[in-house]
């Protein structure tokens, strides 16, 4: 099938009084980002949810998956974000681990969510055929971005040259299969079929996505399934090309990301590289809700996911799991 055009969704957001939760503030020198300034010039923080990997099936537990748990795990994650006032959520890709009907008992759980919702597309996803998978999780197109407060925030689809999100035959199944007999043979570690790529249609897009920011004024921060950085297994098959890219803009300064499901961090070019750990991991839980200030993110992680202060230009601090 021919895969849809990504369309531009921009949703502007007008501030309000948010309850504010997260970590005390640190005592560090202030970066003037000119974000949600009212009129005495006081900042008010953008704070969203961050959920990966859920990977629901009603299969039995194997190994360390709880996949049935995972249905417990994802209502408490949105009772979380419903009480905390969030101005958005995100779920980071592998919504469902397999069966297409899957998505019938997970997608009414995240649709209760009081705010606007976001899905990234993972590997696990693709249960069907492309342009139902979009309808199914209210998608408007494979990659797109919205703006919140003076940030832009960019939804990337890794999966766009992979094996298993293009039929077989076509144009970007057989560009995968190149690129992963080269990757093999080259020996890299993340030569994987549960990997993908960000086509050069994708690419050319993300510049212009990235300029536009750029020359607004916006900070960025990108959102896909498969990380990127450090090297890792999981990665991107062209994780390098990415990296160069993101990395060539000053005004990115986070990618965020599941897939991993043991979570990571990097720190390169002055950018963040974060890896969410995976809801469907153990008989506990993980997600996470982000805090903007002027300066930092404040990342406030529930269960198995790390606290995290992630200061703009500078390596982050990771504090410690916690069971909230």
């Amino acid at each position: 099938m021919t895969r849809p055009r990504s369309r531009d969704l921009i949703q502007d957001w007008t501030p309000s009084r948010r309850r504010l939760l997260g970590l005390s503030a640190l005592g560090a020198a202030t970066v003037p980002l000119g974000i949600g300034a009212g009129p005495a010039g006081a900042v008010e923080p953008l704070r969203f949810g961050v959920i990966a990997d859920c990977q629901y099936a009603d299969v039995d537990t194997a190994g360390t998956r709880h996949y049935r748990e995972s249905v417990h795990k994802l209502r408490e994650a949105v009772a979380a974000f419903n009480d905390a006032d969030l101005d958005f959520a995100l779920h980071l890709g592998d919504f469902v681990d397999r069966f297409a009907e899957s998505f019938a008992d997970v997608v009414p759980i995240f649709e209760k969510l009081r705010m606007s919702k976001f899905h990234v597309l993972g590997n696990h996803d693709f249960q069907m055929p492309l342009g139902e998978l979009l309808e199914t999780l209210r998608m408007p197109a494979p990659y797109h971005h919205f703006r919140r407060n003076g940030w832009r925030f960019v939804v990337v689809d890794t999966n766009d040259i992979s094996l298993y999100a293009n039929p077989k035959g076509s144009e970007k199944y057989e560009l995968a299969r190149a690129m992963l007999d080269r990757l093999t043979a080259e020996g890299a570690v993340n030569a994987q079929t549960w990997n993908g790529a960000v086509g050069e249609e994708q690419l050319a897009w993300l510049r212009r996505v990235l300029d536009g920011a750029r020359s607004r004024g916006e900070r960025v921060v990108l959102n896909s399934h498969h990380p990127i950085y450090p090297k890792n297994v999981h990665n991107t098959w062209n994780d390098d090309e990415l990296v160069d890219l993101v990395t060539s803009y000053d005004n990115v300064v986070a990618w965020f990301n599941g897939h991993n499901h043991h979570g990571n961090y990097g720190f390169a070019g002055g950018k963040h590289f974060v890896t969410f750990q995976g809801m469907v991991e153990l008989d506990t839980n993980a997600y996470a809700t982000v805090r903007v200030l002027e300066d930092r993110f404040e990342i406030d992680g529930y269960g198995r996911e790390p606290d995290r202060i992630v200061p703009f230009g500078r390596p982050a601090t990771e504090l410690a799991a916690t069971a909230g």
